[in-house]
């Protein structure tokens, strides 16, 4: 992120954003395979023993899977060597194979010889059908324990990887509340929400799909080696054909598809960032009537996705084909070679059977292996993403011991406060004022003037650069961050609320809260006046997006939750800047209740709004220009009252437009002598 992209996230704060921003598809490449696949495997450390038991598993079960096919060539034996012995059905009673094999070889036929030399009958006997069942029930057992075993060992990583992921997402949610407020203001929401989310879940799938698949097939290609090579080693060369050519499809392959799938979760994370984008302002495109635009651009989108994933996924998919390609090749090889050792006595019929299941058996996992490779790279790459945030630093930990201030304490201080977000740019400087208790100071100036930095320092958001800022004497950055803001309430333009009743909202600023206390709370911030004309009252299930309420319901509700909290300190950054003229002034007066002997700190752009306040605090580029009440700042005709007056020339230049009713109730809300309208 620039700099100046990195100021604007922080001059917005932690809500800037939308929720859904950056939470495109993971990436499909890791930039450091090797050490990132070895911190990942390091998660399943606590598991280590369970680890081994499930390679153990995955021993016995590719080795019963292994001898399968010997056992099955071994029956094949049986069957042929039974229909060989009745062609010696009429020789003279007692003769053995030997005598039959040295007969043939003096009377030159010499290739059948060699071909009863690979059997074991006895003449004229036939099938023996004792010895096939045998086999066969042996097969039957081995194949069961194979995958009695080779479920046994899925089951168990299961365990493994779902409880290494439970304690990544443990990891991952500690890490997100010891983070400074800098890391959220400077990294797009949808993209923190990408990590904790997709990523996290992309690892999993791809530790669970890939580590038992991979530890199959790399013991499955050992141990068929092992055999291939104890049935005939000619045999086994030529399937080791399979290894290079299979490295060699894969690489290539693998080497166009990570540029074509870069090209499409590129093209998937503009497509959703246009739903988004196109969702959050619905009523905003259809009142100025884009929705043709919209719809032109998405198609553009989507053709670009549908074309980039249809060139990945081709590409991709080529592996498969291309590995049964070679595998036919050397199912050919193996089948011409084999019939001659057959032929020259070299090696059993039932043995080349087998062999050519082995060699199945050996192009399959090399297959699985290539197929696995954009996974593992997807699964490591969303890997180093959650490692990066949990490699972020931590908040400044609190100071131990910490110092504490009284529980009355309401006295804020600022001291030659000097702050800023970048280190070349400074933002406030030289800053001092004092907030006395039962006093309201409202902060003012235009846009990017520091005011709600200031409030972000009150809360120790941020720590200030130079100078203090103490409450009754105490410094706060010598006090817990938990205790400082236990003592603070505080309620912003952008209103919070999550999927839950009214009531649980509502005591969401103090659990522990009575039912008389909740409705206490609503009814001085004007929530009961509504809440009664709702289908279940305070039991009324707020959705996501609290969309059953109005804006200037919800903000109210917000309103109840700091009342309801009975803090010290309270701000409010444009707290009513969502709500009608008239609520404003109830709510102002419920105000005037709530901050007896506590400290307020109201942030406003509406000046009518603030002319009741004990000290007002004007400030422009990070400094305090003026300070005083309003009547003060109005007479010294400084920057206040520039404020003052572009914020209402407006309104005295339409006064003829608005009727004589009206426009005397606009000039008795501008006029500066007017009564407070709170008292």
């Amino acid at each position: 992120m620039s700099g100046q992209s990195s100021q604007q996230a922080q001059r917005r704060g932690p809500m800037g954003g939308g929720p859904m921003r950056g939470m495109g598809m993971p990436v499909s490449k890791a930039q450091n395979f090797g050490p990132s696949a070895r911190r990942l495997l390091g998660t399943l450390r606590p598991d280590a023993a369970l680890l081994v038991v499930v390679l153990l598993l995955g021993v016995v079960s590719v080795t019963l899977n292994v001898i399968g096919p010997k056992l099955l060539g071994n029956a094949t034996n049986v069957v042929v060597a039974g229909f060989t012995s009745l062609q010696f059905k009429n020789v003279p009673p007692g003769t053995t194979q030997q005598q039959i094999i040295d007969y043939m070889m003096t009377h030159g036929q010499q290739q059948q010889a060699d071909l009863l030399k690979t059997m074991q009958f006895v003449p004229g006997q036939g099938i023996d059908f004792a010895q096939l069942a045998s086999i066969l029930l042996t097969v039957l057992a081995v194949y069961i324990g194979a995958a009695l075993f080779a479920w046994l060992q899925a089951r168990i990583l299961n365990g493994v990887v779902q409880r290494a992921m439970h304690r990544l997402r443990l990891r991952v949610e500690d890490k997100i509340h010891r983070l400074p407020l800098s890391y959220f203001d400077g990294t797009q929401r949808g993209e923190v929400l990408s990590r904790v989310t997709n990523d996290v879940d992309n690892i999993g799938q791809t530790m669970q799909q890939s580590l038992s698949q991979m530890v199959i097939s790399l013991l499955t290609v050992v141990g068929v080696l092992v055999m291939m090579f104890l049935i005939s080693p000619l045999l086994a060369v030529i399937a080791l054909v399979t290894i290079p050519l299979t490295l060699l499809v894969t690489v290539l392959v693998a080497r166009r598809s990570q540029k074509l799938f870069v090209a499409q979760w590129a093209a998937t994370g503009v497509l959703n960032a246009r739903v988004e984008e196109t969702y959050s302002g619905h009523s905003i495109v259809k009142v100025f009537g884009h929705q043709r635009a919209v719809e032109r651009d998405f198609r553009g989108e989507n053709d670009a996705v549908y074309k980039a994933s249809f060139g990945a996924q081709f590409v991709s998919g080529i592996i498969m084909p291309a590995m049964q390609f070679i595998g036919n090749l050397v199912y050919v090889a193996i089948a011409v070679v084999g019939g001659i050792q057959v032929l020259n006595g070299l090696i059993s019929i039932g043995d080349v059977q087998a062999f050519i299941q082995y060699s199945r058996q050996f192009t399959q996992p090399l297959a699985q292996l290539g197929s696995m490779a954009n996974m593992l790279q997807s699964g490591v790459a969303s890997a180093e993403r959650v490692f990066e945030l949990l490699d972020e630093p931590d908040e400044t930990p609190d100071p131990e011991p910490a110092a504490t201030a009284p529980e009355s304490a309401s006295t804020l201080r600022f001291d030659d406060v000097a702050f800023r977000y970048t280190a070349d740019k400074p933002l406030i400087h030289d800053l001092s004022l004092k907030a006395e208790p039962g006093s309201t100071v409202a902060i003012v100036g235009p846009t990017g003037a520091g005011k709600t930095t200031l409030v972000n320092l009150i809360m120790r958001f941020y720590d200030v650069d130079g100078g203090a800022i103490t409450l009754d004497g105490v410094d706060t950055t010598t006090m817990t961050r938990a205790d400082l803001r236990s003592r603070t309430g505080m309620v912003l333009q952008d209103t919070w609320l999550f999927s839950g009743t009214i009531r649980e909202n509502i005591a969401y600023g103090r659990p522990d809260a009575t039912e008389e206390e909740i409705v206490e709370a609503a009814t001085a911030a004007y929530v009961d006046r509504f809440v009664h004309a709702l289908p279940d009252g305070y039991d009324t299930v707020l959705d996501d997006e609290a969309s059953n309420l109005s804006m200037g319901e919800r903000q109210l509700v917000t309103i109840a939750r700091a009342f309801l909290a009975d803090p010290r300190i309270l701000i409010l950054d444009e707290a009513t800047s969502s709500v009608d003229t008239r609520t404003e002034l109830l709510i102002q007066r419920a105000m005037s209740r709530l901050r007896i002997d506590r400290t307020s700190f109201v942030i406003a752009h509406r000046l009518s709004t603030i002319r009741d306040a004990d000290l007002i605090l004007v400030m422009e580029n990070g400094a305090i220009v003026e300070q005083g009440a309003h009547d003060e700042l109005l007479a010294a005709r400084g920057a206040y009252w520039r404020l003052y007056n572009a914020q209402f020339e407006g309104a005295a230049e339409e006064e003829d437009d608005l009727g004589p009713e009206l426009a005397a109730q606009a000039a008795a809300l501008a006029a500066p002598g007017d009564v407070d309208p709170v008292h």
